[in-house]
């Protein structure tokens, strides 16, 4: 029987180990079947004011079906390679672990190490390939079960699935389709690549591009940029890192939001407030370095989301104001 170890942290990495729990049996996805060694995730982490200890996503889910989890920290350590290696696994199935394993732990298994990437490989290696497929306004993304090699994300492919990008999409709600699109190209390469069926694609060095991770520090919009740059990095931005501004020095939240194609009758800066009606509700409307930004939920510090109309109501003041960071707000 097959011994298969799983690395994954994230909820993204889920719903791929909930595939592999359900189709273990022998003659269900592979004739002798497989069994999960151990589930390795991140270690626990202190979280909210009381400090409580929270257990990752995929520690969860291993718990609720009695898989036993290891939580060893950095590979960098030899003792825990050394660990590692007295598994004798087969296979190492990793999605967004959030850490790069050394050439040493991907050279313990005798089939290799798969990687769940969430993007069509070559395109957007790294950290945040999500966030920035919205970014750049792509229609469609997908994901890559890859075999993976010391670099990040360099690796061969064995298999790509896609699927579109609604115009409503943020990194949140795409990152969960993806997490389901990874989870059945996953069970349809792993008995493929275990049968030999597979050649490895090498990735094609010129078309790669390549992401980072993000920081707080990019939510804040630069208002002198298109309505249709800032709108996509709403969505890209939700939940993490949030897109803002400033009002009267306090934080502003940007939780949904259009582009416009609409200029202002008059030169006014950029972060100006209007007040724009679309299909009998009223919007604020803000001016960027091009056309308006059609705000549709907002936040203030210290209160909660709300819809615009419902904002003006109680901060009527705010039109005509210029939003920006705290020194311009």
């Amino acid at each position: 029987m097959l011994r298969i170890i799983y690395m994954g942290t994230p909820q993204f990495a889920v719903p791929a180990l909930e595939a592999l729990v359900q189709h273990s049996a022998p003659g269900k996805l592979l004739p002798e079947g497989y069994e999960i060694a151990t589930v390795i995730t991140r270690p626990d982490k202190p979280a909210g004011r009381g400090r409580g200890i929270l257990f990752s996503p995929v520690k969860q889910a291993a718990l609720a079906h009695h898989l036993p989890v290891w939580q060893p920290g950095s590979f960098k350590k030899a003792a825990n390679r050394e660990e590692l290696a007295a598994y004798k696994a087969d296979l190492y199935i990793v999605a967004a672990f959030g850490q790069i394993l050394p050439q040493a732990v991907l050279d313990q298994p005798r089939y290799g190490t798969l990687n769940i990437h969430a993007s069509l490989l070559p395109k957007y290696r790294g950290a945040d390939p999500i966030a920035e497929s919205i970014l750049q306004g792509d229609t469609e993304t997908g994901v890559s079960i890859m075999l993976l090699d010391a670099g990040i994300d360099t690796g061969p492919v064995l298999l790509r699935r896609s699927i579109p990008i609604a115009e409503d999409d943020t990194t949140g709600t795409l990152t969960g389709k993806l997490a389901e699109l990874g989870a059945k190209a996953l069970l349809e390469a792993l008995p493929r690549w275990i049968a030999g069926e597979i050649q490895p694609e090498p990735q094609d060095e010129e078309r790669a591009s390549h992401t980072r991770m993000l920081q707080k520090e990019d939510g804040l919009i630069d208002w002198t940029k298109p309505a249709g740059v800032i709108a996509r990095q709403v969505r890209a931005y939700s939940p993490w890192p949030g897109t803002y501004t400033y009002w009267r020095g306090k934080l502003l939240k940007i939780h949904a939001a259009k582009a416009v194609a609409l200029e202002p009758a008059k030169p006014v800066p950029p972060g100006t407030v209007a007040v724009r009606e679309e299909a009998g509700h009223v919007y604020m409307g803000v001016v960027t370095g091009s056309s308006y930004l059609l705000i549709k939920q907002l936040q203030l510090e210290g209160k909660k989301a709300m819809s615009t109309e419902e904002f003006l109501r109680g901060y009527r003041q705010i039109v005509g104001e210029v939003l920006g960071a705290p020194s311009q707000a």
